[in-house]
């Protein structure tokens, strides 16, 4: 009976973690209570001050974060220009990157069906100018 309960005591180094673990986590738990009482203590003494500065503070607002989102996008596209170029380039280099196997199939399938329109269209023409060439036969 003693053995089962010594075994189920957590050893001193779990317990020096726990009390660790504790202590830090209750003084982060302080802090970020102190953070949030002081944050609340500046907006009330600021409230004031922003309405009184909102029918500029507003547009310059909008402004800020319109430009933030015009040089987001920007380098958004920026970044797509550069990630397209690069695979286009290992591409052409004969590096296969992903994707390359789909452009292949794409490729071949569009020249297949240029192919068989263009024969089509060859048809097609060979038999107008047989009608036409008949209808003249018949006027004639």
């Amino acid at each position: 009976m003693s053995q089962r309960l010594h075994e189920s005591t957590p050893s001193t180094r779990q317990t020096v973690r726990f009390l660790a673990a504790a202590t830090i986590g209750a003084a982060l738990l302080g802090i970020s209570g102190l953070t949030l009482t002081g944050t609340v203590i500046a907006l009330i003494m600021a409230t004031p001050v922003l309405i009184f500065f909102s029918p500029v503070l507003v547009p310059a607002g909008i402004l800020v974060s319109l430009v933030t989102a015009g040089f987001l996008f920007s380098g958004g596209c920026g970044v797509a220009a550069l990630t397209a170029l690069s695979w286009i380039y290992n591409y052409v280099a004969g590096k296969h990157p992903p994707g390359a196997d789909q452009l292949d199939y794409a490729r071949s399938r569009i020249a297949n069906k240029a192919r068989d329109m263009k024969d089509r269209a060859k048809e097609y023409g060979q038999y107008v100018q047989h009608k036409a060439h008949e209808a003249t036969q018949q006027v004639s």
